[in-house]
This record gives C-alpha cells, structure tokens and sequence, in this order.
C-alpha cells in the first residue's frame, strides 16, 4: 500500500464530500481504538472544523485516557479540532431503569450493548444537526463488509466512511504513518460495548489478521472444506459472522407493490 499516497487520497476525499454537501466539517466519536483514532486525524487533516466527542457509558478507565489522550495530541497539531465530552452513562443506566425487567441478566447484554452505541449515535447526529457538520464513520473493510461487526443504527449510522476500504492491517499501518499515539497503536482491538475488557478477538474467536486472510479466501471462491485445522475454524468462524450479519451489509429490503394492485 502507498500509505502516504492513500492518506492524502481519503484526506482530499473528506474535503470535496464535506464542501459539496455544504458542510463545515466533521463530528468524530472517539473511543481511544486505532480506527476512530485514524478516522479523527485523517479529519482533521482536511482543515475544516473537527468536533471530538467522547461519550462514556461505564467505559473502562484505559479506554478513557487513551481517547483523552489522542484528542489532546489532535488539538495541539490542529487548530480547526475541538472537544466535546458528554457522559452517556446516567442516560444509559435511566434507559435500563426504564425498560421492563428481564429474569436473567445475560438474555440482554447484546441488546444492551447494541444500545449502548445507538445512544453514541444520536448524540453524534444532535451535535451534526446543531454544528452542520458530517458524522464521520469509523468502520474498516473487515468490520463493514466482512464479518458485519458493528452496530446497525449504532456506529453503523454515519454520514461517511473514509476507511471503509481498508483493511484492519492497513489502518494500523496509516496510523504509525499519521503518528498515533503508541498506547492507541498497541491497544488490543475493542468495542467497548460491554464494560469489562473484552477484546474484539475475544467476542470473535478470531484475530483481525486471520479474518483478513478468511475474506480474501471467500473472495477467491473458496470453501471450508479447501483448508483443515486452525485455518479451516477461522474460515467456519468468518461465515458465520458474514452470514448472520448479511442484513446490516445490504439495502433495507423493500417490499414492491405489484403495478397491478396500485
């Protein structure tokens, strides 16, 4: 990959969208993970306006100071990028108290979880709407198009997605590139949807690398039945996910009404 040349690539990218849809620039949620982290810069890069916005809901301190970190890193190499922290966690916590209680726990975490980032959303469109700005996605190839492991109407809600062609692998490269901080560089993959320290790779069974390798072989028109042992479990593991996970990477279905019956 031409890492210097892609970045300036998505960078004037970003510009010509925002500037055509009459847009001042960008709201970012950052979480302290490498793709929000690339995402923002490659925002802020653009010189128009860059709002930050952290929104922790029961988020691991780690997290946190990794994503305060960063935006403190973006404001003192870009004037145009600003900071907004918003605490979601008492609107989360209103939200459960509110809903009807459940006899076991773990039947709702993945619905919980799943609202977690639907609150991360509206609050992302409030500040869009407010400032007239883009809502930035921060998804990557493997994510968005792979093995659909995002939120949908979470952080699958966005205007745009600038690294949505990039692998995991390359986003990390255009990270050491662009300078992310090392703790950002080195932090295990997270969603940090569950309030414990769960990685990606935990939830998955797979590691961002393997999967890369499981969706090119799918690309390529191959089967399970064309490898064995680790790598045969890997490519099961990928299907699986891309199959469940189908209707978030396609159009809302619509059902057509016969001309006949009009």
């Amino acid at each position: 990959m031409q890492t210097e040349k892609v970045i300036d690539h998505i960078v004037n990218w970003l510009k010509d969208y925002a500037t055509n849809a009459n847009c001042k620039g960008f709201v970012i949620g950052v979480s302290g993970g490498i793709d929000s982290a690339v995402t923002s810069t490659l925002c802020a890069k653009t010189g128009l306006e860059l709002l930050c916005v952290e929104m922790p809901i029961h988020q691991g301190a780690n997290q946190v100071t990794r994503a305060d970190k960063h935006i403190n890193w973006l404001m003192e190499h870009f004037p145009n990028v600003n900071r907004q922290p918003v605490n979601l966690t008492p609107v989360f916590d209103n939200l459960v108290a509110a809903l009807p209680s459940v006899d076991n726990e773990e039947e709702r975490f993945m619905s919980l979880a799943n609202s977690r980032a639907r609150l991360r959303m509206t609050t992302l469109y409030y500040f869009a709407a407010l400032e007239g700005y883009l809502v930035a996605g921060t998804g990557n190839k493997v994510e968005d198009f792979g093995i659909g492991f995002y939120t949908k109407y979470g952080d699958g809600g966005v205007d745009l997605s600038p690294i949505a062609d990039l692998m995991k692998t390359e986003v990390y490269a255009i990270g050491d590139s662009l300078g992310v901080n090392q703790d950002i560089m080195e932090a295990a993959p997270t969603d940090g949807l569950w309030g414990d320290s769960r990685t990606d790779e935990d939830q998955i069974g797979a590691s961002y690398p393997e999967l890369e390798w499981a969706m090119e072989m799918d690309d390529q028109g191959k089967t399970s039945d064309d490898f064995s042992d680790r790598q045969k479990e890997v490519f099961l593991i990928y299907k699986k996910f891309n199959t469940a996970n189908r209707h978030k990477m396609i159009p809302i279905p619509i059902c057509e009404i016969p001309a006949s019956l009009k």
